[in-house]
């Protein structure tokens, strides 16, 4: 696309822009908030995917309590039903599970890290390697 602009530009024997001959785009500002994972370098996107990593986990903690209050509303509400108070029951387990798999892949990643590179972080805070590093 870029040679074909170059090229038109050259036909009708207009000087090409400088601009046009590095970046047919222009400069292209990163929206507010994401400054920090500009740059077009590989820094930008360990601490995204970090981010991201982050916040699943902090979404399991948030849901966990959240089904948590819910199961305990119908475990008080069944009553005398015992399919009411055994699904309340398991909605309580699933809960506890599920945030027990999330926690526990963290504590995870933080001993093979240990174990393997001696750095308990290594698995948690992504590093992408490029040539020449």
């Amino acid at each position: 696309m870029l040679n074909f602009l170059v090229l038109l530009a050259q036909r009708f024997d207009e000087e090409v822009p400088p601009s046009l001959d590095k970046n047919p785009f222009g400069v292209v500002n990163p929206p507010p908030g994401v400054e920090k994972y500009a740059g077009g370098t590989l820094e930008g996107l360990p601490q995204f995917i970090n981010n991201i990593i982050k916040f699943l986990i902090v979404g399991a903690g948030i849901f966990t309590v959240f089904n948590l209050v819910l199961a305990g509303y119908g475990f008080l509400s069944a009553g005398d039903d015992p399919k009411k108070v055994a699904g309340a029951w398991a909605k309580i387990w699933q809960s506890l599970m599920g945030l027990a798999f999330a926690a526990g892949a963290i504590v995870l990643a933080a001993i093979f890290g240990q174990l393997i590179f001696k750095d308990p972080t290594a698995l948690i805070q992504l590093k992408i390697f490029g040539p020449g590093q």
